[in-house]
């Protein structure tokens, strides 16, 4: 849990403090610091709405059934799986683009006036935000009551994002932005497609879906979850000692669909260019 949850904090969490990096950037290099106040004003409303969405989301299921507990659980977990490959695609495609289209939209609400400054940072980092909560909720669920592995793990990836994101701004160090994306979309393909499997398992145990005792493999005597290797593979891929064939043919199909169509690389600029 600690790995996973630590990358997907690290990636959510660099891409906010990169976007908070870049408004900030431009308004010191504009000589607009004035304006300042109203990003962070921006930025904290996003953040107290996603500890928020969080807390609603936690609370809800303490009153629910065990069935109701399950199927909220499976399509929540789906929902993030929705959100992260949305993510890592979006990224993709936004990288090279993302500081001049928010340097156009920060120029335009300057011109409005405050609080469309405040929108714009609100807007901005909202996004990750919310993934993050969603993506929490299902980790939470997944690694089971009593441990705190996904809440230390997403911290130490959002301290690290943060560290990095002042260190890429203060000049300190470079890297390839791109490259980084990219491994670490690559990586979170594995960790959706696990999301995703424990996610029917949750609607298979809720008997939305057939299948719970039709197992794929079990692996409880020969790599059981609380044995070292189990428990990697457990906190990167969401490995289960006992998987059923729906979890085993969604993580597969999943993997072989969404990872090539990750690394392939449209060809929109040699079109456009014809």
């Amino acid at each position: 849990m600690l790995v996973n949850n630590g990358l997907i904090g690290l990636r959510e969490g660099l891409e906010a403090a990169l976007v908070v990096s870049i408004l900030i950037a431009f308004l010191v290099r504009t000589d607009r610091r004035a304006s300042l106040p109203h990003v962070w004003v921006g930025v904290g409303a996003a953040v107290a709405l996603s500890v928020a969405v969080g807390a609603v989301i936690t609370f809800t299921t303490a009153t629910m059934t065990f069935r109701q507990k399950e199927v909220f659980g499976g399509g929540m977990s789906i929902l993030a799986v929705v959100f992260v490959t949305g993510m890592i695609f979006w990224m993709r495609g936004a990288a090279r683009t993302i500081a001049a289209e928010l340097r156009g939209k920060m120029a335009n609400a300057l011109d409005i006036g405050p609080f469309a400054v405040v929108v714009v940072s609100f807007v901005s980092v909202g996004r990750e935000g919310l993934e993050t909560a969603v993506f929490f909720y299902s980790s939470v669920q997944s690694a089971g009551v009593g441990t705190t592995e996904p809440l230390i793990g997403f911290l130490v990836g959002i301290a690290v994002a943060i560290a990095l994101a002042w260190l890429l701004y203060a000049g300190a160090i470079r890297f390839d932005l791109g490259k980084f994306f990219t491994w670490t979309g690559a990586l979170l393909v594995f960790v959706a497609a696990g999301v995703l499997g424990y996610g029917l398992h949750d609607l298979q145990e809720a008997a939305v879906l057939p299948g719970l005792h039709t197992l794929a493999f079990d692996l409880t005597t020969t790599v059981p979850e609380a044995s070292w290797c189990g428990a990697l593979l457990k906190g990167i891929f969401n490995y289960s000692q006992q998987t059923t064939v729906v979890q085993a043919v969604a993580w597969v199909a999943y993997v072989a669909i969404v990872l090539p169509l990750f690394l392939i690389r449209p060809r929109t600029r040699a079109l456009t260019a014809r």
